[in-house]
């Protein structure tokens, strides 16, 4: 197997407490925290609506999604926004709150393990937790989480 093959450019996505890591690939933008304009009788981790690039997207808290608190925004709040993996949601996208700005990485399996230590409900949007050298990052079920927002928005219509 050749090199390119074998190594992935993700990026560590900061939460409050931890990180994800996710392919490049999936990330339209990362941009600046904007206030959304909240849906009736949404689940706390729905944060809202955000308006990017002339559509109208949902915004999630990750955290809250798991179960934990939902975090602060503060200025270094920023939205990384992902390109839909599903034909769940209409608008392609959705953001995501993170605690500041993703950081390129190469994922290679010289980097890469699995981490057993922690186990994850069937229903949560974590697919697994690995170990990248010294971190610890969660690697998401954007499918799952994707299926979770598009459930939630068909209750708020």
């Amino acid at each position: 197997m050749n090199a390119a093959i074998e190594e992935l450019y993700s990026l560590l996505v900061p939460l409050t407490e931890g990180r994800l890591v996710v392919p490049r690939a999936c990330i339209a933008e990362v941009a600046g925290f904007s206030q959304p304009e909240m849906l009736s009788g949404a689940p706390p981790w729905l944060l809202g609506r955000i308006e990017w690039n002339g559509r109208s997207i949902p915004l999630v808290s990750f955290e809250g999604a798991c179960g934990e608190a939902i975090p602060r925004t503060g200025p270094r709040s920023r939205v990384v926004v992902f390109r839909t993996m599903t034909d769940e949601l209409r608008a392609g996208y959705f953001g995501l709150l993170t605690q500041g700005f993703p950081q390129l990485v190469r994922v290679n399996p010289g980097v890469l393990a699995p981490d057993t230590a922690s186990d994850w409900p069937a229903e949560s949007p974590v697919l697994c937790q690995v170990r990248m050298v010294n971190q610890r990052p969660l690697i998401p079920d954007l499918e799952r989480l994707e299926k979770m927002i598009a459930a939630e928005l068909d209750k708020a219509a």
